[in-house]
């Protein structure tokens, strides 16, 4: 498939064929609209709308996870990770109990919505806890990929999508694999890691203009965030100057907070961290709106790389060093 799609729509198409082959999985919604005419054929009386009630939504999927069921609870990022957290924490994850909390509009996604529909926090939220697997797949492709890789996975997954329509990865990939970094473009002078389905598409731009600068850029897809494949980023960055994150998240306690941490302990590295500003955003407007006023198009991506690279003399230094990230020209203003 070549047609730009969203990750909430191929997510919901494959969900309505797992529900058909497999009995045990369950579809919890909370009035999202997005199961709207689907068909679910045989599987119908497996879809259940619970309303706006995402606690009780959290308490009623552990029920049925425990009672030998593969629940599907579907919500916005924001209320998962927020107005349900302690319910994820203690009846689902406590118990390791297989509940598969699908995300939607991750990130600024529902920028038009404003601070209170923005998820800025889930990645920080849902790798902390014990037991949880955290996927953030960019491509339709890739949502399925993951989907049918956990369908048997013991405890809870969290996956989290986007909402509006983004290009598939380009053909010739090595196949996406659960826990392993997944490669899309080569370059040992720089390694950029991308979460998300807005800021893989940029990334990619932007280590094409890195290119015209003389300074080869490589490219990882971070799909998984736990269990996180520190061999793939140690190998890259190896012979690197710079690693780089770039995610639709705040800076602290996303992939960027991931990554230095898995290079302070084991290959001390420069780390660029490039994601939203520490605040809340006092604007509503489209996600590309809110994204390039954050310093995170594909110019501005390149940008900071290109002033943060410590050049071949420095290479190799002894610790991780977390660049600023104060070069955008544009930020969000703040409340």
């Amino acid at each position: 498939m070549t047609e730009p799609r969203s990750t909430r729509d191929a997510y919901r198409d494959h969900l309505v064929r797992m529900m058909r082959d497999d009995p045990r999985i369950v579809c919890l919604d909370t009035d999202t609209g997005l199961f709207g005419g689907v068909d679910f054929g045989d599987a119908a009386d497996r879809y259940l709308n619970l309303g706006i009630a995402e606690q009780n939504l959290m308490g009623v999927a552990a029920g049925m996870a425990a009672a030998g069921r593969i629940p599907f609870v579907n919500t916005m990022a924001t209320f998962a990770a927020n107005r349900a957290a302690e319910m994820v924490k203690l009846d689902i994850a406590y118990n390791a109990l297989p509940v598969r909390i699908a995300a939607t509009h991750a990130g600024v996604s529902a920028g038009h919505l404003g601070p209170t529909h923005h998820a800025l926090e889930d990645l920080g939220t849902m790798r902390a806890w014990p037991n949880m697997t955290v996927l953030a797949p960019a491509d339709a492709a890739t949502v399925t990929a993951l989907l049918d890789e956990t369908a048997d996975r013991p405890g809870p997954v969290y996956l989290r999508l986007g909402r509006g329509p983004t290009p598939p990865l380009p053909p010739g990939l090595p196949p996406v694999r659960l826990g392993a970094l997944h490669p899309v473009r080569t370059g040992r002078e720089a390694v950029l890691l991308a979460v998300g389905p807005q800021l893989l598409p940029r990334c990619a731009a932007a280590v094409d203009l890195l290119a015209e600068r003389g300074l080869a850029a490589g490219l990882l897809h971070a799909h998984t965030l736990k269990p996180f494949d520190a061999a793939t980023l140690l190998e890259w960055a190896g012979p690197a100057r710079l690693v780089v994150t770039v995610e639709d998240h705040w800076r602290s306690g996303g992939l960027g907070s991931l990554v230095a941490e898995t290079l302070s302990e084991r290959l001390p590295r420069p780390v660029l961290r490039l994601g939203l500003p520490d605040g809340f955003a006092d604007e509503a407007g489209s996600e590309a709106w809110i994204l390039d006023r954050a310093g995170l198009s594909p110019g501005d991506i390149a940008a900071a790389v290109a002033a943060a690279d410590p050049g071949p003399a420095e290479a190799g230094l002894p610790s991780v060093r977390l660049v600023p990230t104060t070069i955008a020209k544009r930020s969000v203003r703040h409340g």
